[in-house]
């Protein structure tokens, strides 16, 4: 008897394709966000990066790039915020001019650290540097206790982050209205298929505040709750324990159809180290370009070329944006609703 071949079921056959979850196209507001991924290259290699960064990455920012980006800051005022990711964008090239130009144009500057960097050789200037140019930190601390965040991160970064805390609480970081410092929370990667939202941010911040002033003395501005998406090795992860499709379908079973007013991507454009330009972070680590309504990909230097940031219409989607809309929804900002 021939056995017959089975044919794993497509994605869009299992899981309704995001765009069609919709009842109207996806589509920009006014751009006023720019969120520069300066590469990949980090101290640390996280077991749930969606950017798979680590030591041994090298792709990083070239000066022609930093300088069309510097050129974009300063000829857009409709830009408010300029928000730099890696990687651990404090050890990549451009990190300190962008910083410095986007405060000379007057945006508010957001830095996604690690906080273990102040740690290595090199980088001990960065927490001063950070407060003297008012620079916003958000924080990764995927949990409160140690082991959990040591079991993401790796033995030891759960201590450095704790210092890394009191050290900018030192510098005014948490009090003073200029240094705002916020933690993010990252659930633990599921080891069943009996997953759960992501806790409610509000009384999850609390819990934060309470245990880490009564036990090390910091305070905190903000605490964001975000949605381990699907992507990176969160990704790997899931498929290796045979996760990845029941997750995204746990996912799409929570979609909430008001988080799609507040998604990031609607006033935002994600940029990665070549200049290329993307609807959000997510899409740029997917290879997912945004395309204008005549399907030409983009670039910084084409941008700069038009003499507008809004030539996008239509943002591309994918299932992965089911985690962005479940729930409470999620952003870099944590819940949207």
């Amino acid at each position: 008897m021939v056995q017959q071949k089975i044919i794993p079921l497509s994605l869009d056959t299992v899981i309704t394709p995001f765009s069609k979850k919709l009842d109207l196209p996806l589509t920009k507001k006014q751009i006023n966000v720019l969120q520069i991924n300066l590469g990949k290259r980090c101290n640390l290699a996280c077991s749930h990066c969606h950017v798979e960064a680590s030591p041994r990455r090298t792709e990083e920012l070239s000066p022609e790039v930093c300088n069309q980006l510097i050129e974009l800051i300063e000829k857009f005022p409709q830009l408010k915020i300029v928000d730099l990711t890696g990687g651990a964008p404090e050890m990549l090239y451009g990190f300190k001019p962008i910083v410095e130009a986007a405060r000379a144009n007057g945006k508010q500057v957001i830095v996604r650290s690690n906080l273990t960097i102040y740690f290595e050789a090199g980088f001990g200037d960065i927490p001063d540097y950070c407060a003297q140019n008012q620079v916003r930190i958000v924080a990764s601390l995927p949990c409160y206790l140690s082991d959990n965040v040591d079991k993401m991160r790796g033995n030891g970064v759960y201590d450095a982050s704790i210092r890394a805390l009191q050290w900018l609480n030192s510098l005014g970081y948490g009090e003073d209205p200029d240094l705002i410092l916020d933690l993010v929370y990252n659930p633990q990667l599921p080891i069943t298929d009996n997953f759960s939202l992501t806790p409610n941010q509000a009384s999850l911040e609390q819990d934060y505040k309470v245990f880490l002033k009564e036990k090390f003395g910091i305070v905190f501005n903000n605490l964001f709750a975000i949605t381990n998406l699907p992507i990176g090795r969160t990704k790997l992860y899931l498929e290796r324990k045979k996760l990845y499709r029941p997750y995204l379908h746990f996912l799409a079973e929570n979609f909430n159809s008001t988080t799609v007013e507040h998604l990031m991507c609607r006033d935002e454009l994600s940029i990665d180290y070549l200049g290329n330009v993307y609807d959000c972070d997510f899409n740029q680590m997917e290879n997912l370009p945004s395309k204008t309504h005549d399907g030409e990909t983009l670039t910084v230097a084409k941008l700069l070329v038009s003499g507008t940031l809004d030539l996008i219409e239509e943002i591309r989607t994918a299932h992965y944006c089911y985690g962005c809309t479940a729930g409470c929804g999620s952003s870099c900002g944590g819940t949207l609703i």
